[in-house]
């Protein structure tokens, strides 16, 4: 199926053949089911399977606008809903949404909330309420995403990594973590923290600052900061984000955000 998809991609005319077509529909029905995944961890490295995300490009031209009824709701899209999560053992809250092509592992609980295509929750992750999980994100296990967390999608380029979010991870309220951006396994981070590719993200925990960019460190805690940053008009405060300590092994991985704070003494 790579190989098709990959012809199908250099030549878009070749999806009027049923062959190429059904390449792309098993590829999206592979997806959705979990078999298959837009990035996986290669001996320690997350690699991108950008031919599935190709797939998942070409999957919206084959599919046709269509009129979707839920009870009273109707929805007008190209892509329909994932369904039989009882049979899949997931708890799904109304009115969480989560989209055909979007893998959600046994396990996990979905308050009111949105799954985009491509992206996969593990098992014991709570996706709380209007929080959003991007097209192709990967959320690990037993992550905590908190009311109204943003975490960004991303299909094209097909070679940008997807937002990564690894295993026992804590999102605060209102987090925005964005532009394949990966937060490794253990971390927390404190509300509002906004985490971009272009990000400062700075380690205070030493003598001197530490800068990063693009990546939380494995138990970091991270909150919310600003640097100055001189421009023509003058100079201003622009946002960053702080490494303020190491979540403690003392500490439940279940912890609420603020017993993982009150270590270093602050409240957010």
């Amino acid at each position: 199926m790579k190989d098709i998809i990959e012809l199908l991609w250099e030549d878009r005319g070749l999806l009027d053949k049923k062959e190429y077509s059904d390449a792309v529909l098993k590829t999206i029905d592979l997806l959705d089911k979990g078999t298959i995944r837009i990035a996986e961890k290669v001996n320690n490295d997350w690699v991108v399977n950008d031919w599935i995300k190709k797939a998942v490009i070409l999957y919206f031209p084959l599919m046709k606008m269509k009129k979707i009824e839920i009870g009273p709701f109707e929805f007008h899209d190209k892509i329909p809903l994932k369904k039989g999560f009882k049979e899949m053992g997931i708890r799904v809250v109304p009115h969480a949404i989560c989209r055909y092509g979007s893998f959600i592992e046994k396990g996990a609980v979905l308050m009111p909330s949105y799954v985009n295509i491509g992206a996969n929750v593990g098992s014991g992750t709570m996706v709380d309420t209007w929080a959003t999980v991007g097209s192709c994100a990967q959320v690990g296990k037993n992550v905590h995403v908190s009311g109204g967390v943003g975490i960004g999608g991303v299909l094209e380029p097909v070679q940008a990594s997807p937002v990564i979010i690894e295993d026992n991870v804590f999102l605060g309220s209102r987090s925005i973590i964005v532009e394949g951006v990966k937060v490794e396994k253990e971390a927390v981070l404190g509300a509002n923290v906004v985490l971009t590719g272009s990000t400062k993200i700075i380690d205070v925990t030493g003598s001197k600052p530490i800068y990063l960019k693009g990546y939380i460190p494995e138990k970091s805690v991270v909150i919310p900061g600003s640097e100055p940053k001189k421009f023509n008009a003058g100079s201003f405060n622009v946002p960053c984000a702080l490494i303020i300590g190491k979540r403690k092994e003392s500490t439940n991985k279940k912890t609420s955000l603020n017993e993982a704070l009150r270590d270093y003494n602050v409240s957010v």
